[in-house]
Order: structure tokens, then C-alpha cells, then sequence
């Protein structure tokens, strides 16, 4: 991570009225260069972020809340820093505008400007909490001892195909520059030679100590995944529980599947 303004780990004033100037970009080559991604990308997607706290206030001064939904292009140049989107949206606290569409305007011009690609933004989602499909590989009896990330520990079938879905609770990596730990849970959707999820499970396992942002985790278990089991078809899309009021749900794929719009109740 070769960042080094940014607002994580240090003391920060919490701004009361709109301030743009704090969103710190983080270009996404400085985890891209590390596990050999270049243009054109092996995967498209999003990352979707859900801001819960959002607050505001009216032409009359009167407080208005509501949650946000913002999707930012995996195609863009940068992600966008969370400490500094908290900072962000908390800047709108004492803010005037004269209609939430005005807001959700401003709030995509500037985010589009950090990332290098448009970003949508869009008010109380239709988020229904659910749970992810497929099997759950956190019960399985396997020794975990891997505490670095390591693609050699997946293992798959080359002569059993099948398409299925398979998911973990317990995702856990660390912030690169607080080390804080981020939780979540982890989907993995495939059509190809059967993966072992005994593998996967300590594949997944072997991040607890990892340093990187959200997103760079998943695009590590994408590529990992598809080199190492050879799907014709994968998927992977990570949940995050919140921090600051928002999570982050990074999703990358070669196919055609879009993510779906799921809160589990961790979130």
C-alpha cells in the first residue's frame, strides 16, 4: 500500500459542513501490481458500500436521515479511502440542501471525481435481510495453520465438474494501515472442476492476519481461485461488516452475474 495521506491511524477534525476536500483516493495498481492484474482486467464488478448514518439537513434547516447505497465501477482508477468517505458524508450533518436528489447529486459528482469513474448513489435501498445460498463450509473438521495467504492451499477436481455456490462467515483481514481487523462473510460462486471446500475453508482462514483493503482481498481470492481451481465461470463477493457506519461489499466476476442486493444480519 503505497498511500501516505491518509486520514486512517491519525487524529482527524470531524467536519460539520460539506467538505469534499477530505475524500482521499487510493489507486488500486499499488494492490494490482502485487498479484500481477493488468489491463485488461480478468474481472469486472463493483464495490457497493452502504452508508447508514447519512444525515442532512433542508432548505428550513429541518435534520433529514437515510441510507445510502453507493456503487463504485471495479474499472475505476481508484477506491475511494473508508475513513475518508466517513468523514465525508459526516460533513453533511450541517449541511443545507434543497432536495435529497440535489444531495445524492453532489454526493456522486464528488466520489466520481476520487474514483476516475461514475459512481452512483441512491437513497434507502430495498435491502432485505438474507441469507447467502449455497453450502457453508465453517462447519467442516480441518486443522487451520496457515495464517499467510496462500493460493496453494486450494484444491480441486479436474475430473468432477460442477456449478455450484459455497460461503463463509469467517472471512477476517486487516486494515494495512491501522491494523484493525475487518470481518465479513465470503460467497464464492463457480461452474468448473469441483473445489475441495475443506481447501477453501483454509484458504479463507489464512487471511485472519492479512493486511489490505476490502477490495483488494477479494480481487486476491479471485485471481488465487482461478489459477489455482480453473473455473469457466467465477464469482466472489465478500460482505463487510460496518465500521463508521458503513460496510463495503466488494463483488468481481467473468461471467455475467451481478450481485444481489443481500444484508445479512451481522451487518
Amino acid at each position: 500500500m503505497k498511500a501516505t495521506n491518509l486520514p486512517l491511524g491519525r487524529a482527524t477534525d470531524y467536519p460539520q459542513k460539506y467538505a469534499p476536500e477530505v475524500l482521499c483516493p487510493v489507486a488500486r495498481s499499488d494492490s494490482r501490481e502485487s498479484l500481477g492484474i493488468a489491463d485488461p482486467l480478468p474481472f469486472s464488478g463493483v464495490d457497493t458500500w452502504t452508508a447508514w448514518e447519512l444525515t442532512w439537513l433542508t432548505d428550513n434547516g429541518r435534520p433529514q436521515v437515510a441510507t445510502a447505497r453507493i456503487v463504485v465501477p471495479a474499472e475505476s482508477q481508484n477506491l475511494v479511502e473508508s475513513k475518508s468517505l466517513k468523514l465525508y458524508l459526516g460533513s453533511f450533518a450541517m449541511t443545507r440542501f434543497r432536495t435529497s436528489e440535489r444531495m445524492c447529486q453532489t454526493i456522486a459528482a464528488d466520489l466520481s471525481d476520487c474514483a476516475g469513474a461514475p459512481v452512483a448513489v441512491s437513497l434507502d435501498p430495498d435491502v432485505e435481510i438474507r441469507s447467502l445460498p449455497g453450502a457453508c463450509v465453517d462447519a467442516l473438521d480441518v486443522e487451520c495453520a496457515d495464517w499467510d495467504v496462500d493460493a496453494g492451499l486450494l484444491e480441486a477436481d479436474a475430473g468432477h465438474e460442477v456449478e455450484e455456490r459455497l460461503h463463509s462467515h469467517l472471512l477476517r483481514s486487516l486494515c494495512p494501515v491501522t491494523g484493525q481487523p475487518d470481518i465479513g462473510s465470503v460467497l464464492v460462486s463457480y461452474a468448473g472442476p469441483k473445489i475441495d471446500p475443506s481447501s477453501l475453508l483454509r484458504y479463507i482462514v489464512s487471511f485472519r492476519e492479512h493486511n489490505d483493503f476490502h477490495e483488494a482481498c477479494v480481487e486476491r481470492m479471485f485471481c488465487d481461485i482461478d489459477a489455482q481451481c480453473r473455473p469457466r465461470q467465477l464469482s466472489v463477493h465478500a460482505l463487510y461488516q460496518r465500521r463508521g457506519g458503513i460496510d463495503i461489499n466488494p463483488f468481481r466476476t467473468n461471467g455475467d452475474e451481478v450481485p444481489q442486493n443481500r444484508r445479512l444480519w451481522r451487518q
